[in-house]
């Protein structure tokens, strides 16, 4: 067809150094889990309910059948390689692997697994790390996400396609599921510094902290508010298939903290979701942040450790970020939230 496979980019990538081998080498072993996973997926309430829950992990989180059989199935496809421990959201604890190993890997085996039986797309996401000889254990994962040495997350949907960087932009794959090779669509991925679309879950409006009001707000209030022009809001409820849009057509997603009793970091996952998507998402030309700091320096101080993620077109981000730090206006730009609006009580 043309198009060079997953294992040719990587090739010319891996050229300058031992290490990029290993981490060219670690990526396509997930590469083909992933096309494993995609067949069973594909196949879906055929072979099982595959969205059973089988345990709960926490107050929020829910173990599914198939959340299991991800995992399963990419610890058998890094068992052999140059991997030293995996940390997964579906082990409390690091699994160690090939202890003098010089890398580690951090994954969700499986996001938005709530909507498998819906047949909504889902994806893996994973992030590889240098090891820290120093460190072991769950203490060698903590370290901010601009340690990364690549990350990446596929897509299962129509189409099964793979975002990935290894820091020199981002590019997008896609599976031939003829020959179960990856080959490059896009290269040098560019989302578009502005938009008209931005993707959060509007059902919890009223637990958010007043500059994610105000942005949502001036967004719903379109061309007859100070945006001047008219937005579409999108939830799939699916992180991975959020951001993949965004890194085709641009737009921002929002997961903030809110006042709800335990979503004040909100609900994405630093190290195995935030960390990988963030990067993704800047190598493409866009932005991440939490509200006030970028999302790849925040220093990780446990291995399921949440946060905020606001991430997307640079504009749209930075607008944000700039109500967060008190240099947009605030109580003046929209009557409703102005000292006498209906989110404000006089003091």
């Amino acid at each position: 067809m043309g198009l060079p496979t997953l294992k040719e980019h990587l090739s010319n990538w891996t050229l300058e150094g031992r290490t990029r081998g290993q981490v060219a080498e670690t990526i396509l072993a997930l590469a083909n889990a992933s096309v494993r996973l995609a067949e069973i997926l594909g196949r879906g309430a055929l072979d099982a309910k595959l969205g059973r829950v089988i345990a709960r992990a926490g107050q929020f989180d829910e173990q599914k059948e198939i959340d299991v059989v991800a995992n399963d199935l990419i610890v058998a496809a890094l068992e052999a390689l140059p991997v030293a421990a995996l940390a997964s959201e579906e082990s409390e604890l690091p699994i160690a692997m090939r202890k003098d190993a010089p890398l580690l890997v951090a994954t969700d085996p499986l996001d938005g697994s709530s909507n498998v039986d819906a047949n909504v797309s889902v994806g893996t996401i994973f992030s590889i790390l240098p090891r820290h000889p120093s460190s072991e254990g769950e203490a060698a994962f903590l370290r901010p996400g601009s340690h990364q040495l690549a990350a990446g997350f596929f897509v299962y949907g129509q189409q099964t396609v793979l975002a990935l960087t290894v820091g020199h932009g981002t590019q997008i794959f896609a599976l031939d599921r003829a020959t179960q090779e990856y080959h490059l669509i896009t290269r040098n991925v560019s989302i578009p510094a502005e938009s008209t679309e931005y993707a959060i879950n509007a059902s919890n409006a009223r637990h958010w902290d007043d500059p994610i009001r105000i942005y949502i707000h001036d967004c719903e209030n379109g061309a007859n508010g100070p945006r001047g022009h008219d937005f579409n809001m999108r939830w799939t409820g699916s992180p991975v298939a959020e951001i993949f849009r965004i890194l085709t057509r641009g737009g921002i997603y929002l997961y903030p903290g809110d006042r709800r009793k335990g979503f004040h970091q909100g609900r994405i996952r630093l190290m195995y979701e935030a960390n990988p998507l963030s990067w993704i998402i800047e190598q493409a030309g866009g932005r991440a942040t939490t509200g006030r700091d970028r999302v790849l320096d925040v220093v990780p101080t446990s291995l399921h450790q949440k946060t905020p993620l606001i991430c997307g077109s640079r504009d749209e981000v930075d607008r944000v970020m700039r109500i967060y730090s008190g240099q947009e206006f605030k109580s003046e730009r929209s009557p409703l939230f102005g000292r006498r609006g209906l989110f404000r009580a006089l003091p």
